[in-house]
């Protein structure tokens, strides 16, 4: 049946609908009888094309989806033939809808952990997995800015530091050498993915009639459940079994050295004032400057976009420090410098706190794990008609230098 063919049908028939009705509006009358008689057949033909569309539409779902569970041996995409990540794609989907009673012996090979063999733990396939963290960079700002790269081998990424640097070197003659210097000192930092879970509760009615593949309604949630709690920990993290978060003192990550207090809560006017950002902004090295962007709370951009160059001044005409990205490939900037929002950089003005921060946050390296397990669970709440996913994934981060971060503070 030519699904198309059938709705050209149905858009003439409504446009004919149409011009019956507008012909007699034209002249200022109702419709004849005949007029109507003509108008309710091609509304009831246009009705009956909508259900005959409806019902093939349906059918041609229903035949897609027991495709894909069960592959005839025939088929040219069956279990045993495509791509390992095609045939993992399609044990994938049935998993999602039906679970794994639905789902043939080869499609529990591809899938399987080893781990739980009763239960509902399945490895997700790295495609998917792979589209779960591409969409995550879009959604929480840190993976933007940020060094993000996928651990495949081993369970943790060692990063050199140094922690002593040489001496400078020697004015000295042609045969000479210069003194010599033992200072220099290498470290090093682990980044150790930790595991990350959330559960989402989905309709089974959902599932089973959505236009939306059930890939798709699974993923938006966990993107958006993975994608809080991540920026959370890279912005306030404790290291412990999560993320060194940018706001977190440490000396694993940025001590209080880099520290700059601009602004009072003593003020009577302004809580961050323009010259605490001239001070953080120069804080920062030259070199960093072409990279940088200032990081803060929606809050605290509220209040720095109402300081002006002549801030103790009554009359107020100076000029914003915050000025507006008036060409189309130019962002809002403050002192020359973009900025980003994040909804949980701090924002509570209390003697001693950090309200942003000024950096180069390519120094802030990402570390994902692939391997992510996803979970089915259906007895749970079957009394509300709703399918269980628990997502689990792992993720570490830090900062690897702190000479590139500056931090900004308010005090008494």
């Amino acid at each position: 049946m030519d699904i198309n063919a059938l709705r050209q049908k149905r858009a003439q028939l409504a446009k004919d609908a149409r011009s019956i009705m507008d012909g007699a509006q034209a002249l200022g009358r109702a419709m004849s009888g005949e007029e109507e008689t003509r108008f309710d057949k091609l509304m009831d033909e246009a009705d009956g094309l909508d259900r005959t569309i409806e019902r093939e539409e349906k059918l041609r779902e229903r035949e897609k989806r027991d495709a894909a569970i069960n592959p005839p041996k025939d088929d040219p995409n069956g279990p045993g033939t495509g791509s390992e990540e095609e045939r993992k794609a399609r044990a994938w989907s049935a998993f999602l809808r039906d679970g794994r009673a639905a789902m043939n012996e080869e499609q529990i090979r591809a899938l399987n952990m080893g781990s739980d063999p009763e239960g509902g733990y399945l490895v997700a396939p790295q495609q998917w997995v792979q589209m779960l963290l591409k969409n995550l960079d879009d959604a929480v700002p840190m993976r933007e800015l940020a060094t993000v790269m996928t651990l495949t081998e081993g369970e943790s990424l060692g990063v050199p530091t140094l922690d002593t640097d040489l001496n400078d070197a020697d004015w000295t003659a042609e045969v000479a050498t210069g003194s010599q210097d033992d200072a220099l000192r290498f470290g090093g930092r682990e980044l150790r993915p930790h595991p990350l879970a959330k559960r989402v509760k989905i309709s089974r009615t959902l599932l089973r009639r959505a236009s939306m593949d059930p890939e798709a309604i699974v993923r938006a949630r966990l993107e958006y459940k993975f994608g809080v709690t991540q920026e959370k920990a890279f912005m306030t993290g404790n290291g412990n079994q999560k993320p060194l978060g940018l706001f977190t003192a440490s000396n694993q990550g940025i001590s209080t050295n880099r520290d700059v207090a601009v602004g009072s809560i003593a003020s009577d006017e302004w809580d961050i004032s323009g010259e605490g950002l001239i001070d953080a902004k120069y804080t920062l090295k030259a070199a960093y400057h072409a990279k940088a962007r200032w990081l803060f709370h929606r809050n605290s951009i509220a209040r720095i976009r109402k300081i002006r160059t002549d801030s103790g001044a009554a009359a107020g005409t100076g000029q914003f420090i915050w000025q507006p990205g008036l060409a189309q490939d130019r962002p809002d900037t403050i002192l020359d410098v973009p900025y980003t929002l994040s909804e949980w950089v701090p924002s509570t003005y209390t003697d001693g706190s950090y309200v942003g921060m000024i950096a180069d946050f390519s120094f802030y390296w990402i570390v994902d794990a692939l391997d992510m397990e996803l979970q089915r669970l259906v007895e749970l709440y079957a009394e509300t008609n709703q399918v269980g996913f628990i997502g689990r994934l792992e993720t570490d981060a830090m900062p690897i230098l702190e000479e590139p971060f500056v931090r900004l503070k308010v005090v008494a």
